[in-house]
């Protein structure tokens, strides 16, 4: 799949309205150098202490990563043409500039999903009224300079900032210039800018450059072990664990199941007497040789179906698989069936879920 984000660049390419620069510098004749030189390393010790701490960050969404949400992308640390997160994993893609938080799929969206502001703040900008429509079916020129689409970028002093993206068209609940608590409702998690699925897209910058909050001290072009310097609160770490991959959705249909159907939320339930019992999963954030397990056991255990695909020849950002038993003469018997599906990465599992469905 075509990766959903542009470049944002820190310098007003991200299609996000970024003022002008303003720039100060002192004014009047200065004195002898020798003079000049004293006065600097007179301030330049208290100017460092003075220097204020980078803000702690909340989850900035309301959702439940892992059961509600899941991560899709990580900041780029890869400074060529490849692309690695900060664990020197593959959940990011070039020149990616934050984290995406995605929701399962628009049934999600649709219900109303918040947007908060990761940190106290003064907003610096607003924009609103573009379109939620994937990017897919509109054509990428149709949000040529709005790829942010609708969002906010807050002012945490000392030269940080955060930007929230891709928020629903009329969910914007905060207005330029004003003052905000940490945990604010900034909007809705929407479609709009340049995206195929429900998302927030989130930036952080300091003085203009990004800084990935999961590993802020890592030098440039860097990765590796988890850092202490973590932007995120205790909180916000436990909500946001390294995940290698992850099961976006998980379900069951009376019959074959697409991608389309999937990502809109309205894949019809079995019943009783549907025709077959199919069980399907999506998985996102694969990379080449990962391989999707699916099983369907029915009451007291028995398994109907299972399968593995083929390992996955190169990144995937989604995949959708299915497995199905066609309905029995006598019915399908009374009790409860589980579907399972699993990411295999080098033979071992590093993510898996279940589910229940009970007759």
């Amino acid at each position: 799949m075509t990766p959903p984000h542009p470049t944002l660049s820190p310098q007003g390419g991200e299609g996000f309205w970024r003022g002008p620069v303003v720039m100060s510098k002192l004014a009047g004749r200065p004195r002898r150098q020798s003079t000049f030189r004293i006065l600097i390393f007179s301030i330049a010790p208290a100017a460092l202490a003075a220097a204020p701490a980078p803000p702690t960050l909340e989850l900035p969404i309301a959702c439940a990563p892992g059961r509600t949400c899941e991560v899709q992308h990580y900041v780029d640390h890869d400074p060529g043409p490849g692309a690695k997160d900060y664990r020197c994993g593959a959940q990011t893609y070039e020149a990616h500039n934050g984290l995406d938080i995605r929701l399962p799929d628009m049934a999600a969206q649709r219900q109303g999903v918040a947007v908060l502001a990761a940190a106290a703040g003064r907003v610096a900008r607003v924009r609103d009224g573009v379109a939620d429509v994937s990017v897919r079916a509109a054509g990428a020129a149709s949000v040529e300079r709005l790829e942010c689409g609708n969002g906010v970028a807050i002012d945490h002093g000392g030269g940080w900032e955060t930007q929230y993206c891709h928020m629903a068209k009329g969910s914007i609940a905060v207005t330029a210039g004003q003052q905000v608590a940490v945990g604010a409702r900034l909007g809705q998690v929407g479609l709009s800018g340049k995206t195929e699925y429900p998302h927030l897209h989130m930036t952080v910058r300091r003085d203009g450059r990004v800084v990935d909050p999961f590993a802020p001290d890592l030098a440039p072009g860097a990765c590796g072990a988890p850092t202490s310097a973590s932007l995120w609160s205790a909180r916000a770490r436990t909500a946001l664990p390294y995940r290698p991959g992850a099961v976006l959705n998980l379900g069951f249909s009376g019959g074959p199941v697409t991608m389309a159907q999937v990502e809109a939320g309205d894949v019809g339930r079995p019943a009783l007497d549907s025709p077959y019992l199919v069980a399907y999963g999506r998985a996102i954030a694969l990379v080449a040789g990962d391989v999707l397990e699916m099983r369907l056991t029915g009451p007291a255990g028995a398994v109907l179906a299972q399968a593995r695909q083929p390992p996955m020849t190169q990144w995937r950002a989604q995949q959708l698989t299915y497995i199905g038993k066609k309905r029995p003469a006598a019915g399908w018997p009374a009790g409860v069936y589980i579907a399972e599906v699993r990411i295999l990465r080098a033979g071992k599992p590093v993510a898996s879920r279940k589910t229940p469905l009970k007759f």
